[in-house]
Parts: C-alpha cells; sequence; structure tokens
C-alpha cells in the first residue's frame, strides 16, 4: 500500500504540471454544452428534457481528452518499464492512474455539472440524482477508460482505437445515469438504476485494472 500511494502521489504531481488537461477537458464540457441551446433553441421545456443526456455525453467526451497521455508519456520515456520492476503488480499500477484520472478529471467535472444542468434548466430537485450518478459514472469512465488506454497502448493509431473501444462500453452507464435524472424529474423511483450504475461499478473496479495490467505487460515485451 505505501508503492501504491507514492506512485498514486507522483500520478497527481504530474497531473498539477500539467494542468492545461483538466482546463481543456473542463473547458470542452462547457463549450460542447453552451453549444446546444443554440443549436436546439433556448425553450425551457425543450432544454430541460434533454439536459440530462447533453450533460452525460458531454461529461462522456470531456474525460475521453486526457485518457491519450494516460500511459503515453511513461511507455515513451521507459518509466513504465520502471513502474512495472518497481515490484507493483500491473493491475495496481492501471488502478493507480484510474484513481489519478478520477481525481483530477472526474471530480472537477462532477462540480462543473451543476453550473451546466442550471444553465439547461434542469430542474432543482433533480440535481441530487444528476450528481450521485455522475458520481459513480465518472469512476467507471476512469476505469474503463484507463483499461482501454493500456490496451491500445503501443498501438499503431491507437489514439484513434481508444474512443472506439471506450464508446461502447459506456452505453450501459448514459442509460442508467440519463435514465435517473429522467425518472427523477418524472416523480419516478431512481434508486434501480442508481444501483444498476452501482452494480456496473462494483464489476469495473476488480476487472478494469486485470485488463490493464494485460495490457501493460503485453505492451513493454
Amino acid at each position: 500500500m505505501r508503492a501504491f500511494g507514492a506512485l498514486l502521489a507522483r500520478e497527481l504531481r504530474l497531473a498539477a504540471r500539467h494542468g492545461g488537461d483538466t482546463f481543456g477537458a473542463l473547458l470542452f464540457f462547457f463549450v460542447a454544452g453552451a453549444l446546444f441551446p443554440l443549436a436546439i433553441g433556448p425553450a425551457p421545456e425543450v432544454l430541460a428534457r434533454l439536459a440530462p443526456g447533453i450533460v452525460w455525453v458531454c461529461a462522456l467526451l470531456a474525460a475521453l481528452l486526457p485518457l491519450d497521455r494516460l500511459f503515453g508519456a511513461d511507455f515513451e520515456d521507459g518509466s513504465l518499464d520502471q513502474l512495472l520492476l518497481s515490484g507493483l503488480p500491473g493491475s495496481l499500477v492501471a488502478l493507480a492512474k484510474a484513481v489519478s484520472h478520477w481525481l483530477v478529471t472526474g471530480l472537477p467535472l462532477l462540480a462543473a455539472s451543476l453550473p451546466l444542468a442550471v444553465m439547461l434548466q434542469l430542474p432543482r430537485a433533480a440535481l441530487p440524482v444528476l450528481l450521485g450518478g455522475l458520481l459513480m459514472g465518472s469512476a467507471v469512465l476512469s476505469l474503463l477508460g484507463t483499461a482501454c488506454a493500456a490496451v491500445v497502448l503501443g498501438a499503431r493509431r491507437g489514439g484513434v482505437l481508444l474512443p472506439v473501444l471506450v464508446l461502447p462500453l459506456t452505453v450501459p452507464v448514459l442509460i442508467f445515469g440519463a435514465g435517473a435524472v429522467d425518472a427523477a424529474v418524472a416523480g419516478l423511483p431512481v434508486r434501480p438504476l442508481l444501483l444498476l450504475l452501482g452494480a456496473y461499478l462494483a464489476a469495473c473496479i476488480p476487472l478494469c485494472p486485470l485488463a490493464a495490467g494485460a495490457g501493460l505487460s503485453g505492451a513493454v515485451e
């Protein structure tokens, strides 16, 4: 655990030095969300109906932006080889990367989703459901993105393959997350959808680091 904590601290220091990645993801999130009212019109009832899907899709696309650098820099300068030789299994190295991505990208997007949802006229009663779903959904996105980034590491056109792998896997996240907010707006029970989202997160926590560790081992061999 001490080695894992040291690796996580290293990742957070590196993320702080490259703060432009987080700023770029947040800027993309706001700009993409602000384009929808210009395209579909400013009618409050229309924006309120589409707000859950808009926020979730924009958060997903914004979370994809830093994934290309998640392992790329360490792979190019040889740091990844040293990390895998440090005694930590590849799965824990990948888990540290996923936690770092969630802390520096997922949590800021979670905070930024509140003003965007208010701007899109989402009813205030549905805001806690949106934030609760995004809390779990952003963690799923970080885990899935880390696993897919490790799988395509070293491959030709890896930056093109990465979204192709990640996006289909995030379809359940979008369905459960946006569906829970829609249910809250309609006055329907939201607990079943949030439980399904939590179950997906529970499955990703052990499986994604294992898949990422296998991808990292194959990339450095």
